[in-house]
């Protein structure tokens, strides 16, 4: 029987009661969406327009924040450190995590605990591990500047020294390679074996497989890696605050960082605020140049390939 004219477009009682559970199941991410990250967000876009500092009521300056901050001559020095951190430990991250992935990909014994003992420092508390780091670079009785002595040369000061400080918190970044490496093992298994036969059939050896089947198909786990790693390292903090402070000479004084001490130990949110938004902007930039630049490379299957 058909429905009446008034009725048409009108959602069934059923319809109706799946979308009202729908809101109700999705209801605790919209509940936490709103109050832990929009509702901050909100609340630092409006205090980066006052002077604040916790104690008093915040007062309306309007863009003096970001007319002190064009001025600041510690933002260009952290923008500069934390990118040049970010341009040297995210492809390293992309490449030892894809060879480890490679190598687990392979038919060898015990390859279940290899996997999780690759996998294990990525979900090991952080502050445990950089403690833990701290001791390996120690000049006198780290483990690195040991190992380093067996061959006959003398170890820096790793966290001491200002010309290497940044260069062993790139080095302690491998450490965490593990979500990425089961990324890309998780692609490399999705990787029909057919092609690889093709491959065969028409003479190529293992570098050509490689590098005209696997690195192409595999190009989107890469692609997705990539923009993760950008995101993750122009936000690092930890590892700087903890081994370092930002140190020595403030060669391993991140953006983060800036805001930290702005924030908390000057008590300027306002500033730290408007910082915050800097360093927002700043990585949207990042991420949508390697958007722009990435078109016509990442090859999606499902698409015909880009």
């Amino acid at each position: 029987m058909l429905r009446r004219g008034k009725d048409r477009g009108r959602p069934s009682p059923m319809a109706r009661q799946e979308t009202i559970a729908g809101w109700l199941f999705a209801s605790p991410w919209l509940i936490g969406f709103t109050l832990f990250i929009a509702g901050p967000m909100i609340f630092s876009l409006v205090m980066s327009f006052t002077d604040y500092d916790l104690f008093n009521r915040p007062a309306y300056i309007g863009w003096e924040n970001y007319r002190f901050l064009m001025q600041d001559p510690l933002v260009p020095h952290a923008l500069r450190i934390t990118t040049q951190y970010a341009l040297i430990s995210v492809p390293l991250q992309l490449v030892v995590g894809l060879s480890i992935a490679v190598l687990l990909n392979q038919k060898i014994r015990a390859l279940g605990f290899f996997r999780t003992m690759y996998y294990l420092p990525s979900v090991l508390p952080s502050v445990a591990a950089l403690f833990l780091w701290t001791l390996v670079f120690n000049r006198t009785f780290g483990l690195l500047n040991y190992v380093l002595s067996i061959f006959g040369i003398a170890g820096p000061n790793w966290l001491g020294d200002p010309a290497y400080a940044l260069w062993a918190l790139i080095i302690m970044s491998l450490w965490g390679v593990g979500g990425g490496m089961l990324i890309y093992l998780a692609g490399l298994q999705g990787i029909p074996t057919e092609f690889y036969e093709a491959a065969r059939i028409d003479g190529a050896n293992s570098i050509q497989n490689f590098v005209t089947v696997t690195l192409p198909l595999l190009s989107p786990v890469i692609f997705f890696n990539l923009i993760m790693g950008i995101i993750s390292s122009l936000q690092v903090f930890n590892a700087a605050y903890i081994m370092t402070g930002g140190g020595p000479v403030r060669a391993t004084y991140f953006f983060l960082l800036h805001i930290y001490y702005t924030a908390f130990q000057d008590f300027n949110m306002g500033y730290a605020s408007a910082l915050a938004w800097v360093l927002f902007f700043y990585i949207a930039l990042l991420t949508l140049i390697v958007f722009k630049t990435s078109a016509g490379k990442v090859y999606y299957e499902d698409s015909g390939g880009r």
